[in-house]
């Protein structure tokens, strides 16, 4: 059987062709791909400077002193908390574990305040005088007592990371959001207990959780982008492929003094 050369080079003729349809069907879904993304960031970054205006952005003095108080706490934490987690750069898991441990971790920090505060110290009447109740306590050691401590062996200590962790979710980002978090605990804390009313508590602690997210989309964002394929035109791309194609071309009429007649 030998090979028609014709039908042959018509043939890589035609793969190449396909390759070619192929690599543009590709190009152009990608550069759309890249368009919808780059429309999808501006859109976020739209929303975000819209909130952040509303939240912690500029010195107007209409502004409440809670959002006051939160700008200052913000530039003190924020900081820290886009170094750390820029330095998970592993996996996205790492990186999820870490905001999402802030995050509850700051809820956990204000829930015990916000919780004592709306009934607890209203429903005290001060003016009423405390019932006096006589205790009598014994010289003596009642005979009836067991003492069971010297018998007991001693708890083990639990390790506070596990007391801060998610369940499920990422142990190095927890181990990293731990640190971070002590590092900024105390500012946070100091910030709400600065404030006295109603009102700007419930400012302070909605937008400080607010915000925290919209900085983790950000820094998240600065870290895709770091990562991101460096941007091409539509000229490059044409450009280079028809010198692949001449490349490919040049192969090709080399190749055809190397067919071998494979007949029986």
């Amino acid at each position: 059987m030998q090979i028609d050369r014709t039908q042959f080079a018509q043939e890589l003729k035609l793969r190449q062709q396909i390759r070619k349809a192929i690599k543009i069907v590709q190009e152009r879904r990608l550069k759309a791909q890249e368009q919808e993304r780059l429309q999808e960031v501006k859109l976020r970054n739209i929303i975000r400077k819209l909130i952040t205006e509303t939240t912690v952005g500029g010195s107007e003095p209409e502004r409440s002193t809670g959002i006051n108080e939160l700008e200052r706490v913000l530039k003190e934490i924020i900081k820290i908390l886009e170094q750390d987690y820029k330095r998970l750069t592993t996996s996205a898991e790492q990186r999820k574990s870490y905001r999402a441990h802030i995050v509850k971790g700051a809820q956990n920090l204000l829930a015990p305040e916000r919780a004592s505060e709306p009934e607890g110290e209203a429903s005290m009447n001060l003016a009423e005088p405390l019932e006096e109740i006589d205790i009598e306590v014994g010289d003596e050691e009642d005979e009836s007592f067991i003492d069971v401590r010297g018998d007991t062996e001693p708890e083990k200590e639990k390790d506070p990371q596990d007391d801060f962790g998610i369940e499920g979710e990422d142990k190095t980002g927890r181990n990293y959001a731990y640190q971070s978090f002590k590092k900024i605990e105390n500012q946070i804390m100091k910030g709400y207990e600065m404030l006295d009313s109603p009102e700007d508590k419930d400012l302070f602690y909605d937008y400080l959780i607010t915000n925290l997210k919209l900085y983790f989309d950000k820094f998240e964002d600065e870290l895709q982008a770091s990562i991101t394929p460096e941007p091409t035109t539509p000229e490059y791309e044409k450009e280079k492929a028809a010198q692949d194609d001449d490349v490919a071309a040049g192969l090709t009429e080399e190749s055809d003094d190397d067919i071998f007649d494979l007949g029986n």
